[in-house]
C-alpha cells in the first residue's frame, strides 16, 4: 500500500496486488455479514459481492467527494478471474445429459432465444426514444437481464474501450443486473400462481416413490482433495490459454467475439472430449467451487471500482428501461413460455424459472421453481431443463446475439 501525495498532503491510497486482494476478500466477508442480518437480501438471493461491493463503491465515492481522498486498486486480477468463471461453466456442460430434457429442452431453448432478441429490441427502443446512448439500452437488455452480473461486467469491460468509449458502462451494467435479480425473484412465483389459477391446471399427484431429482435433492458429495483441486485448476488453465489464443487470432481477422465466450466453448468441448474418451472425469462440484470463487472475487473488485456519480446521473433512463424489461418478462412468460412449452403444470413451473434467469440468474430461477413446487407439487422436467439452459446455453446464445448486434449496429 502506497500513499498518493500532493506536496505534504495525502490525497489518496494506492493498493498493490496484496492490498487489493485483501480488499476483495473483505468486501465478500462484509457482504456475507450484511446478508446474514437482512432477510430481504437472503430471500431474493442477492450475491455477497454485489452487496459488499456496492457498499465499498459508495464509501470510496464519499471519500473522494467529501474528503478528496482517492483509492486506486490493482485491477490485474479482473480478466483472469472473469475468464476462469466462464471456463468453469463450459467445463460443467455435459452434452450426454441434454437428452434427459428431451423435446422440451429444445422448445424451451427456442423460447429463451426469442426473449433475448426482444430484450435487446426493447432496451434499444427505449434508449432511442429517450435520446440517450443506445449502449445504455443494450446493457439494460439481454446482457444483464438474461446474463446477470458476470456477463454484464464482462461486456462493460468491452464497451469502455475503443471504439465505444462508454465510460459509464460498468455502472449501468451493475445497476441493471442488480435490479433484474431482485425483480426476477419477485415475479416468478406470482406468474406461476396466476397460470395455475387462470387455467385451473391439474396439479401433479405425488406418489410414495416419486422422489426429488437433480437440484431438488442434495447428492452424495465426493471429497475435494489437493490432487483433484490441481486437476480442476489445470483444466481451467487450459481453457484460458486456448480461449485467449483463439480470441487473439479472431481479432487479427477482424472477427470480434468476447474472450470469455471462447473460454466457455473450449471448456465445453474439453469436458466432453475427456468424457467421451474416458481419459478424465471432470469433478463438477469442484469446478463449480473454483468458478464461483472466481466470479465472487471478480465482482468484488469490479464493483469496488464503480463510479457512483455516473450511475446516479443515468438513473432515470435506466429505470424506465428496466421497468419495460420487467413488464416484457411477465407478458412473455405468460403468453409465450407457458403456451409454447405445453400449457400444463410443468409449463407453469418453467415460466416461473424463466422469470428467474430471464431477469436475474439461474439460482434465482431454481429458487422460484422450488417455491412453486413446494406449494403445488413436483415438476421433474422443469428442474432438468431450466438449469441446463440457464447455466450453459444462455451464455453461448446470448454472446452470439450481442456480438451480432454490436458488429452490425455499433461499428
Amino acid at each position: 500500500m502506497d500513499f498518493i501525495k500532493n506536496g505534504d498532503l495525502i490525497t489518496g491510497i494506492s493498493l498493490n496486488f496484496y492490498g487489493t486482494l485483501l480488499a476483495m476478500v473483505f468486501v465478500l466477508l462484509l457482504g456475507r455479514w450484511i446478508i446474514g442480518k437482512i432477510k430481504f437480501l437472503r430471500d431474493y438471493n442477492i450475491p455477497e459481492p454485489v452487496v459488499g461491493g456496492i457498499i465499498a463503491a459508495i464509501a470510496i465515492y464519499l471519500l473522494a467527494t467529501y474528503q478528496g481522498m482517492t483509492i486506486q486498486l490493482d485491477e490485474s486480477f479482473k480478466d483472469p478471474l472473469m475468464l476462469a468463471f466462464y471456463a468453469s461453466i463450459g467445463l460443467s456442460a455435459d452434452f450426454a445429459s441434454f437428452k434427459k430434457g428431451g423435446k422440451v429442452l429444445f422448445i424451451f431453448l427456442f423460447v429463451v432465444t426469442g426473449l433475448l432478441i426482444l430484450q435487446n429490441i426493447a432496451g434499444l427502443a427505449v434508449a432511442n426514444a429517450m435520446g440517450v446512448n443506445p449502449l445504455i439500452g443494450l446493457l439494460g437488455g439481454s446482457i444483464t437481464m438474461s446474463g446477470g452480473h458476470g456477463t454484464g461486467a464482462s461486456w462493460a469491460a468491452v464497451f469502455v474501450e475503443e471504439p465505444y468509449k462508454f465510460s459509464a458502462a460498468l455502472e449501468v451494467a451493475v445497476g441493471s443486473a442488480t435490479f433484474g435479480l431482485i425483480a426476477g425473484g419477485l415475479i416468478g412465483g406470482p406468474v406461476a400462481r396466476f397460470l395455475v389459477k387462470r387455467y385451473n391446471l391439474p396439479l401433479p399427484i405425488t406418489k410414495h416413490d416419486d422422489k426429488p431429482i437433480g437440484l431438488e435433492k442434495p447428492e452424495q458429495e465426493r471429497l475435494i482433495t489437493a490432487t483433484s483441486f490441481v486437476e480442476s485448476l489445470a483444466l481451467i488453465a487450459i481453457c484460458l490459454f486456448i480461449g485467449t489464443k483463439i480470441a487473439e487470432y479472431c481479432k487479427q481477422i477482424n472477427f470480434t467475439m468476447p474472450t470469455f465466450v471462447w473460454c466457455l466453448l473450449v471448456g465445453a468441448i474439453l469436458r466432453n472430449l475427456l468424457q467421451a474418451t474416458r481419459v478424465h472425469q471432470v469433478f463438477d462440484r469442484e469446478v463449480s467451487v473454483l468458478g464461483n470463487v472466481s466470479l465472487s472475487l471478480f465482482l468484488a473488485i469490479t464493483l469496488m471500482a464503480t463510479n457512483v456519480a455516473q450511475l446516479v446521473s443515468l438513473a432515470l433512463p435506466m429505470f424506465v428501461i428496466l421497468i419495460v424489461q420487467v413488464v416484457l418478462m411477465v407478458l412473455y412468460a405468460i403468453f409465450i413460455t407457458f403456451r409454447v412449452c405445453g400449457k400444463d403444470y410443468d409449463a407453469a413451473v418453467l415460466a416461473a424459472g424463466h422469470c428467474g434467469f430471464g431477469l436475474g440468474a439461474t439460482p434465482t430461477a431454481v429458487v422460484n421453481m422450488q417455491a412453486v413446487t413446494q406449494h403445488y407439487g413436483v415438476s421433474h422436467m422443469a428442474f432438468i431443463v431450466v438449469p441446463l439452459v440457464g447455466a450453459f446455453f444462455i451464455d453461448i446464445i446470448n454472446g452470439g446475439v450481442i456480438t451480432f448486434i454490436v458488429e452490425f449496429f455499433f461499428k
